[in-house]
């Protein structure tokens, strides 16, 4: 469906089409309309955008697709950013994973609330809001429960069983689908083509793994690599030509060079052109 948000008071007009499902808009709960917002991207470390909806019980990843030249119509109007945003659920744990990774290094048990703190993204602390997200936490941290006060750190074992499990779940929903995960597909594409049989299971462990680094970080992403038993895939090294081993020097040419040479004319030098004496 499509949905007109203004990106700037200032200009009319000016909105983004937007594919969403129709339960991103909840009609039947007050104050529940979606809100877009900028927060910390767990793998680049840089703003993304993303969005809030029903009272930020739920956060959507926003993709951006988007060619030169276009636009859309609308109604009557032109919408001249031809950008077409895919709206998805997203487990808010993806992006408070890498609070607690930082706040971790301290080995100390913290309140989740002074652990997803940022001063360069506020917004982030609506992420402690979802659904899934306090109910979550056992997932990648310890938790330890002082009174009425909940605690956690960070566990890396805990997150590598947790990462583990999704990309298991992605692996059965690819085999279900029948999705080439073979190494000539290049993107994440959904293409329907070879059967089942026709790919290894560390072709699909693979695939699924590449699809679950896109929410992780790199070193997040080599260490679930290790965990799942698959070596690190190297690009073969560029193949240099052999160098050309010194010739071996006659016994002569090492006595002449040993010769000292000191005001003797180069051989070039008895074969260069003679210039003529210029008439006076």
């Amino acid at each position: 469906m499509a949905t007109k948000k203004k990106r700037t008071p200032n200009v009319q007009n000016d909105s983004w089409v937007v594919v969403a499902a129709d339960s991103v808009i909840d009609t039947q709960k007050p104050d529940s309309d979606p809100t877009f917002v900028r927060l910390r991207n767990p793998v680049t470390d840089a703003a993304s955008l993303y969005m809030l909806g029903g009272g930020d019980a739920q956060l959507y990843e926003v993709k951006a697709f988007e060619e030169d030249f276009h636009s859309w119509f609308v109604g009557q109007t032109v919408q001249r950013d031809g950008r077409l945003l895919f709206i998805t659920p997203m487990d808010p744990l993806y992006l408070i994973l890498p609070y607690l990774i930082k706040a971790g290094k301290e080995g100390k048990f913290q309140p989740v609330d002074q652990v997803v703190m940022d001063e360069e993204f506020p917004g982030c602390s609506r992420l402690l809001s979802c659904t899934r997200s306090l109910a979550s936490l056992h997932h990648i941290s310890e938790e330890k429960e002082v009174g009425s006060l909940k605690f956690h750190r960070y566990s890396q074992e805990k997150t590598m069983n947790w990462l583990q499990k999704k990309v298991e779940r992605t692996v059965a929903s690819l085999k279900k689908r029948n999705i080439s995960v073979g190494e000539g597909v290049k993107s994440t594409t959904y293409v329907r083509v070879k059967s089942e049989s026709d790919y290894s299971e560390e072709d699909y462990l693979r695939y699924a793994h590449g699809l679950i680094s896109e929410y992780i970080s790199e070193d997040l992403s080599k260490a679930l690599l290790r965990h799942l038993q698959l070596p690190e895939l190297t690009s073969p090294k560029e193949t240099e030509p052999p160098s050309k081993p010194p010739k071996k020097m006659t016994a002569a040419q090492k006595t002449l060079a040993k010769v000292d040479k000191t005001g003797m004319k180069p051989m070039s030098s008895f074969f260069s052109p003679k210039v003529k004496a210029e008439k006076k």
